[in-house]
């Protein structure tokens, strides 16, 4: 049977434990990590942490799904529908080989045209409107309901984030 890579959801603050119970069991799991030095009052130190908080991927026959389940520290498998989140080989070498060559990723939160978001930082803070794309760029449409009137906006996705509404939670 073909092994494919999941998405495993852990615990909160569980990411590392996880991975090496998964690994105990001989599951190949993978957690891509991200190396910052940190500064307390009376030293310095490099830290590691996950790229991505509270997930982590396991490769597995997703018949067999249920041991990584039952493994400590994991909250769930990430699902759509009732279909379990599938990460392709590819995607994550690049994440791979990104990581071992020194690149600084900066995990952002993902948007799509549609979404309703709230500017977060900037002279438009607070404001709530919806993403859309023209030409290739991120834009932000705010809608003045008042006036039936609406203004676009290139705006970088730093400065804004997804509203949350209860039909969007994952599985």
């Amino acid at each position: 049977m073909l092994k494919q890579w999941i998405v495993v959801r852990s615990k909160p603050r569980s990411e590392k434990i996880a991975y090496a119970k998964l690994l105990d069991k001989g599951i190949d799991a993978y957690l891509p990590l991200l190396s910052e030095r940190r500064k307390w009052s009376d030293r310095k130190k490099w830290v590691e942490f996950p790229l991505f908080k509270s997930y982590l991927f396991a490769r597995i026959e997703i018949k067999n799904s249920i041991y990584v389940l039952q493994t400590y520290g994991v909250s769930s498998l990430v699902k759509f529908g009732d279909e379990i989140a599938i990460v392709q080989d590819d995607i994550l070498n690049a994440i791979k080989l990104a990581l071992d060559g020194g690149y600084q990723l900066t995990p952002t939160e993902y948007f799509i045209a549609g979404n309703e978001v709230e500017v977060i930082d900037g002279p438009m803070r607070g404001v709530k409107g919806i993403v859309v794309q023209l030409k290739g760029k991120d834009r932000l449409v705010i809608k003045i309901d008042a006036i039936q009137q609406a203004l676009s906006i290139d705006i970088d996705t730093r400065f804004i984030k997804n509203i949350k509404s209860k039909s969007d939670t994952i599985l």
